[in-house]
Formats: structure tokens, sequence, C-alpha cells
């Protein structure tokens, strides 16, 4: 039994019911038994020296390569074990865990330096993996952001549209024909979302070759492509002028070194009396570093930032911030959804891709969820404007155009545009 793995775990859990069964066979439970039981098998020494040595980088990289097994229970509950085994206590690293964190601290701006050439390649690595991966986990309108869960009741479905409505509102969508940049637009759900339901005549652009194909098949078929236009094209290269500009999930993928250009970049695409929404990943204590699994495994070159990381550069621009809300827990639920009905379906992405695929993205939406539950993790909405007579001066307006809305999308049909497959079946 490794001692020292043996005496962290022990100061992490004790509430619980944590079994971990060592690679020289000894069984050791921690937490005193009680609750739901998890039961982890190190089945090497190695592992065991690493997870110890670097336990973000290691706990999931030897579950997926099946140095450790999940014997009861499954990751998800692992983790929960993990960071609510001590109720009042901060969860604290080991000496040379915060050093190895300091030291990813300092490098983090060459691993965040997203030229366009690079941030093309970033992107392709998640997002052009096969549309059948995604259809086992997303809604319907294959939104792969945070949902806006309005009740605790609200389903994933109900919840996604929640959330375009929430972000429409925040436009201040003011009159048919307004013309829109969505940044880093997916597979167009936003985009289809502001033109059919409000008439805006929206360009969408994305550096993924599987998202723009199935975005522009999804204007075409919902007659919408005179309003739509997807590009393949880094939002740098842009240069038209628009009233409104969006960018839902994107920013994270921008880079420290990087901010400044965004926000420049966007100043001078948006008119001088336009509107624009920014929903990303934030944290809510200082300035760090992304999860080194996630970063090796999932997005590379992203980073999520404290709010004081972004607030210079949107400054800097000559940018107004209008409104910042911070959305807590949506995303751990939306997470949950997505971790819940991946799992339902693991032998479908089994079939898609291998066993450490499978265990990759396990830890993946595991670990994400966890992050926004016990971390620190949540989203920030920020609205921007050049102006700031160009939103109204009291937040009523977001309730009333949320209400606005909803009744448009009962006579629109709930505002869904289904995929090309889903029409056929």
């Amino acid at each position: 039994m490794n001692r020292i793995l043996d005496r962290f775990v022990a100061s992490l859990v004790r509430n619980g019911n944590l079994t971990i069964t060592y690679s020289d066979g000894v069984r050791q439970v921690y937490g005193g038994g009680s609750g739901k039981p998890v039961h982890v098998r190190f089945n090497t020494a190695k592992a065991e020296r690493q997870v110890i040595f670097d336990p973000e980088l290691y706990l999931g990289e030897c579950y997926a390569d099946g140095s450790i097994d999940i014997v009861q229970g499954d990751m998800y509950d692992l983790l929960e074990a993990v960071f609510t085994g001590n109720p009042g206590e901060k969860f604290e690293y080991r000496p040379w865990m915060k050093a190895l964190g300091r030291l990813r601290y300092l490098f983090r701006s060459f691993r965040e330096n997203n030229i366009a050439a690079r941030s093309r390649k970033n992107v392709q690595h998640h997002y052009d993996l096969t549309g059948a991966l995604y259809d086992l986990f997303l809604d319907s309108d294959r939104q792969y952001s945070c949902a806006y869960f309005e009740t605790p009741e609200t389903d994933l479905e109900a919840a996604q549209l929640a959330k375009k409505r929430h972000i429409a509102a925040k436009m201040v969508m003011s009159r048919p024909g307004l013309s829109v940049l969505d940044i880093g637009c997916g597979w167009g759900g936003m985009a289809l979302y502001l033109a059919r339901n409000l008439g805006a005549k929206v360009k969408g652009v994305t550096l993924s070759d599987e998202q723009l194909a199935i975005a522009k098949q999804r204007a075409v078929d919902a007659h919408l492509d005179d309003d739509l236009r997807f590009d393949l094209e880094d939002y740098r290269h842009v240069e038209e002028k628009f009233d409104r500009i969006v960018s839902v999930g994107m920013f994270e993928h921008v880079g420290r070194p990087h901010y400044d250009t965004y926000f420049k970049k966007s100043a001078d695409l948006l008119k001088k009396d336009g509107v624009m929404l920014m929903h990303t990943i934030g944290r809510i204590d200082v300035p760090s570093t992304n999860n080194p699994f996630i970063e090796k495994y999932i997005f590379p070159g992203g980073y999520i930032p404290a709010m004081s990381e972004v607030m210079a550069s949107i400054e800097r621009s000559g940018l107004t911030i209008t409104d910042v809300e911070v959305l807590r827990l949506h995303y751990a639920e939306t997470l949950k959804a997505w971790r819940e009905r991946f799992m339902a379906r693991r032998e479908e992405a089994k079939k898609l891709y291998d066993e450490k695929f499978c265990r990759i993205w396990e830890f993946y939406l595991a670990a994400s969820e966890s992050a926004f539950r016990w971390q620190g993790l949540v989203i920030f909405q920020f609205q921007l404007a050049h102006d700031q007579q160009a939103v109204p001066l009291t937040r009523d307006y977001i309730g009333d155009a949320e209400n606005c809305l909803r009744q448009i999308e009962k006579k629109n049909g709930i505002g869904q545009v289904r995929f090309p497959h889903e029409a056929a079946e």
C-alpha cells in the first residue's frame, strides 16, 4: 500500500464510504463506511505513485489507460466522495502538488497562445469528432454550452431553449432585420433561434468543418438560408459591421494572450449603437490554470478566466460593460444531464471509438460537473456596448422580452429546428 497516498486520501475523506484496493491487494476503507459506497482498485504501483504526485492529471489518465478501475460506483461518485468527504474544510493539495500548479501557471501563456492556425487545430481536435457522438448526450438542438434551468424540474431540452431565450432578451433585439455576428456559432442553434424568432440576419463563424456543414444544412432545411450565413472563418478576419454580436462558449478558447485582440476586434465590428452578449465559463476565485487532463485530452489551448482577467481587456477595448450576470450551478446541472445521457448510451460511444475514449469522456464529464459544483467554476454573461444608452435603464426589459419570446416560440413551434438526419427519421 502506498502510505503517502493512504494518508492523503484519509485526510480528504473523513465522511462517506470509499474503499481502495491497492496494487498489492491491501484494501482500505475511508470515511467510516456510511453513505453511498465507492470502490476503486489500483492495478499498478506506478498508478499509485502518479496519482499522489499529480492527481489532477493522472487520476483521469490512469483511469483511461486501465491502471485504475472503479469496481463500485462511477467516476462522479469517486469525485463526490473526495470533494464532499471533509465537510467544512477546503480541499487542500500537498506542497509538491501546489508547486506543479505554480509551474503550470508560469507557462500558461505559451499553451494559450492561440494564433489563427493553432486555434483551428485546437477546435478541430474536439468539435470535429463525429456528430453521432454528440447526438448521444446533447439536446435536440445540439447546444454544447451551459443551459439555463428556470426551475429545479426543468429538463435539458427546456433549459437549453431557455438559455437561448435569455441571451436573446439581453441582446435587445428591438426590430426585425438586425444584423448579428455569432462568434463561434457551433452547429447553428443560436443563429437559427435569432433568425426564426426575431427576424435577424445572422452571420455565424466557426473553425470546425463538421459544425459548418451541419449549420449550413440546417439553415437550408429551415428555409432560412437567405437570413443565415455560416462561414469557416476566424473572428479576427471578419470585416463587416454588425448591430449585435453574440458569443456563447467560445471565449474559453481565446487564451489570455489574445484577450485584448478579442475585445478590440469585437469593438471594431460592433456598430456604435450596437449590443454584444458574451457567455463564457469563468472562475469565482483568483487567476489559475486549467485542469491539465482536460487541457491535454479535451480542450487544448483553452483557459477559464477569473473576472479580473477579463475586465482590463474590456476597458482597454473602449466597450462599456452594461450588465454582468453570474449563473451559478446551471452548468453543473447541464453536465449532470450530459453525463447521465452519455453513460446510458456508453456502449454506442464505444462502438464509435473505443473503451479508452469512453473512459476519457467519463472523466471529462464527471470532473467538469465536479468543478462547477465544488471548485468555483460558474458562467459569466457580459453585456457590452459602445453607448451606455444602447440598453434600457433597468433590467425589467429582460423578463419582458423573455415573455414575448415565449409567445413567439409557441407560434413558431418552440423555436426548434431539427437536424437533417432527425427529420429523415
